[in-house]
Parts: C-alpha cells; structure tokens; sequence
C-alpha cells in the first residue's frame, strides 16, 4: 500500500484558556448504565485544577450530564491512552493548553487530562446528523480531555471510525498520535524509495516501533537506536527485529569512534542512502546521527526526552546540506484534517489485517470502584524509569 504524501510544518500556540464551554460527561456502553431517576447519567473525569505534577494535582471528579438535545451528543469512552504529551500539559510545559471549565458541576475551573483515546456514542439529540448511536469516534484535535468516563459534546470536533470489525478499542483508541506521527515523518520529508535506509533514537517508543513497521512494509531500511541496559537488551533487539528492524543498535554503540565506518559497511559501502533520521531525544546523540545520513537527508525531531537542545553541526550544513526539521502531529492534524483521516483508515486497515502490532500495553482498568489512588499513581508512573507497557486506561462498568 503506497503512502500518502504531503509537506507540513507547524506552530506553537502558548495561550492557556479558561472557557466555560467544554464538554460534559456521560455512561457505558453495555447493559447497564447508571442513570438517575432524574434522568441525569453519572460520570467521572481524571481532572486538574491548574499545573503541577500529576500527583500533586489530579483528582477524580464526579459530575452529572443531562439528556443530550438538539446537536448535542453523549460519549461513553472505551480506552484512553496516557501520552508522554498528557504529562507535558499537567505540567504547563506543552504548547497545546488545556482549557480549563466550570462546566462539570465544579466551583472552580478544571481541565480534563488525556488527548487521545475512542468513545462510543450512546444517545445524541436530533440535530446530530453525522453521528449515529453505536458508533466509534476518536478526537480530530488534541485538548478534549479523554481521561474520563463519558463527555457530551458536538459532533464537530469527533472522527468516526467508519468500520471497527476485527478491532479493539486499545487499537483504535491509539491509533491518532504515534502511529500518525511515524506515518507522516516518513513520508512528508524526504522522498523515500525502497532500499532507502532511515536512522531513528527513541526506537522502542510507540512512534519508533510504528516507524519500524511502516518502513518495513514500504521496503525502506532501519537503523534504531535504544538505551542500553543492563538487563532484557537481547530481549528487546529481538522484539524490534521481529517488527522488522535491520539493525539495533544502543545509544552508545553511536556515541562510539568507528560507528559511520559500521552503518558504511552496512549500506553497501555508502551506496545506499540514508535519507531520514528521527529523534525524539535530543543531545549530543542527535549529532552523531546525523554525521552517518546521506547528502540532502532530513533529520526530523519530533520530541526531546533528554530536555537536551539539538545543536547545528555547521559542516553538516554547509557540506552535506542536511536539514533539521520539526514535527509536531497535533499541529498537522488541525491543519489536514481529511489527510488525517486517511492516515488513520489506512493504519486501522494494516492492523485489522495483522500487518501493524499494537504497542505492549499496561492497561489500567477503570470501572464504578476504582479509586482516585489508583488513576493518578499510573499517571505519575509513566514519569518513572523502564515500563513493560504504555498506560492505557480502559473502562468497563462506571
């Protein structure tokens, strides 16, 4: 399946909003679902109050949403992921602000954590046409506030998942964020060709293991750097390559004298080009990759977990003509909202097909008893050293 191609750049808009005009929340999606004799459904949201660590201001919040009328619509939510960006925006350090809102019951103004995730419809009101329920929508736009039960909102800012046979709700409810962003770093950049050769830090990261995937089904090669570690390194070189990784290698096999004459020997001399790096640490690391790319490649950064700046190597520029780029997937998608779209149908194809895995997961199940203690604590433990899986809540009966 050929990719889709398109050039785009982004921006940072630094303004913190305190509207009143966020959605509301609402219930589940079986049998069940608790409803008061008022007609009101009962939901619980993962809030914030204003900028901090996680566990020193998260708070599960209880409100009520009413019978949705008129183009209004009600979402129970199936899985909503916890993105190392969702931290980033408790914090106050990510460009993409909150909105903060006194619309769930509340006396001051709260934010609702989580950018991505699915939701089902499970009622809407009569000027909802695009929009059935039963449906699967995920959010066009980051800042909806995923980390809760049920919202209501308008139709406008939803994305339906027009087939979900042979899916689950973790694979849908990841899909809009690391796999689009490896998506469009591959193709937006550089004009790849098969045997082409990209170079990416960050490889065992949910973009990096879908930028091994997808390059391997497009034909294009791999170089992906991990950390070292003292324990599971052999384990984790042959999960990679099982994805379709060409070479492993550890952030200071890079660092080391010697390492451009290895990536020449595996790139049949040189004459095979790399033409993309992808980096999403930052630091010194980031140069020494760069000195092993092709004449005209890209190097495309797209995080920066070392809080590390990327400085220029001016040889590289002058020289070797690389350009330094950046990518930021929420500005893409707000920009391509219909490219979008395809990006996410084609990734739900490849996976409904067994040609895309998912990310490991550690799924952290949500229901009517789970306590605040037990949401925030999986928040604050993405912040902490090696995980067997990315945190996903996933919700049964609230």
């Amino acid at each position: 399946m050929a990719p889709l191609r398109a050039l785009t750049r982004f921006s940072h808009p630094f303004t913190r909003s305190r509207l009143s005009h966020l959605p509301q929340t609402h219930l589940p999606r079986t049998s069940f679902r608790s409803i008061s004799v008022y007609g009101y459904e009962q939901a619980k949201a993962l809030t914030f109050p204003d900028y901090g660590e996680p566990k020193d201001v998260l708070r599960l919040h209880s409100h009520s949403i009413s019978t949705p009328h008129s183009n209004l619509l009600t979402l129970k939510f199936l899985a909503s992921p916890i993105n190392p960006a969702d931290i980033n925006q408790i914090q106050g350090v990510y460009p993409s602000k909150p909105t903060f809102t006194t619309t769930l019951g509340s006396a001051e103004p709260l934010a609702v954590g989580g950018n991505e995730g699915v939701a089902e419809v499970i009622a809407l009101g009569s000027g909802v046409k695009g929009l059935k329920k039963g449906d699967w929508v995920i959010q066009r736009a980051p800042g909806f506030g995923t980390w809760r039960t049920h919202a209501q909102t308008t139709e406008d800012g939803l994305l339906r998942i027009e087939y979900t046979e042979g899916l689950t709700p973790v694979q849908v409810g990841t899909v809009s964020v690391n796999p689009c962003t490896a998506y469009r770093m591959l193709v937006d950049f550089v004009k790849m060709k098969p045997g082409d050769w990209s170079i990416q830090n960050g490889a065992n990261s949910g973009v990096g293991r879908a930028a091994i995937q997808l390059a391997k089904l497009w034909g294009y090669k791999s170089i992906n750097v991990v950390r070292k570690r003292e324990e599971g390194m052999d384990a984790l070189r042959s999960d990679l390559e099982g994805l379709g990784a060409d070479v492993v290698v550890t952030d200071e096999e890079v660092m080391e004298r010697g390492f451009g004459d290895k990536i020449k020997e595996i790139t049949n001399g040189g004459r095979d080009e790399v033409k993309l790096g992808l980096n999403c640490v930052g630091g010194k690391l980031v140069n020494a990759m760069a000195k092993v790319l092709s004449p005209n490649a890209h190097m495309v950064t797209y995080g920066a977990m070392s809080k590390q700046p990327v400085t220029l190597p001016t040889p590289l520029l002058i020289f070797k003509n690389i350009s330094f780029d950046g990518f930021w997937v929420s500005k893409w998608s707000d920009r391509n909202p219909e490219e979008k779209k395809r990006c996410v149908d084609e990734i739900l194809d490849l996976t409904r097909e067994g040609k895309f895995k998912d990310t490991p997961m550690a799924p952290v199940h949500w229901d009517a008893t789970t306590k605040q203690d037990e949401l925030v604590n999986a928040v604050q433990g993405t912040l902490e050293g090696y995980r067997n899986g990315k945190g996903i809540f996933v919700f049964g009966e609230t």
